[in-house]
């Protein structure tokens, strides 16, 4: 009986050794994206995403948690508009600022999440133009250390994140689809 239990744990070692072993050799970065389609000129587009306050109201991170704790500060939009949040476990606690953005084309964010896992990342929404609707691509990329590649190897991130990107894609597609919705900000923040 012993015999069979150290054979049991000498074999569970090496299965853990191995998965160990493996999930080291996995891309030290990830890139993730989603894209859509919205029938609207990006200049109604932009400030769903450039102020935080109407970000938020499409965001489905955020939507995960109705009672969710939200503190803005710096500017309304654009450079320097930045929230921290804390939530439950669902939506965790961490900062996001604006550190670029380049009216009606491109906005560039800070995520510094500090639960459930500390990760230090970058979030980009692009809007590109095409006749009467615009294309809009919300990525994220960042450095992945050790123990996210351990849990790459039991639920895709991928799939996870884009799912919620896809989510939160849909929304600000319905908003700014919606006649009479948003604005044209000034280009000078």
């Amino acid at each position: 009986m012993l015999e069979a239990i150290v054979l049991i744990a000498i074999i569970a070692a090496v299965l853990i050794a191995a998965l160990l072993a493996y999930a080291a050799t996995r891309p030290d970065t990830f890139r993730l994206a989603r894209a859509v389609n919205i029938q609207a000129p990006p200049e109604k587009i932009f400030p769903l995403i450039d102020n935080l306050r109407s970000f938020n109201s499409w965001n489905p991170f955020v939507k995960k948690d109705p009672a969710i704790r939200l503190v803005y500060s710096g500017a309304d939009s654009g450079e320097g508009a930045a929230h921290t949040w804390d939530g439950t476990r669902d939506v965790g606690a961490g900062r996001l600022e604006i550190t670029q953005s380049a009216p009606f084309s491109k906005v560039t964010m800070k995520l510094d999440m500090l639960t459930p896992i500390e990760a230090h990342n970058v979030v980009e929404f692009t809007l590109e133009p095409h006749g009467d609707m615009t294309s809009v691509t919300w990525a994220m990329h960042g450095r992945c250390s050790f123990i996210p590649k351990v849990m790459s190897l039991f639920c895709n991130m991928d799939k996870m994140v884009g799912g919620e990107f896809e989510k939160g894609l849909s929304s600000l597609k319905a908003i700014a689809e919606t006649p009479g919705v948003g604005a044209t900000p000034s280009p000078a923040h």
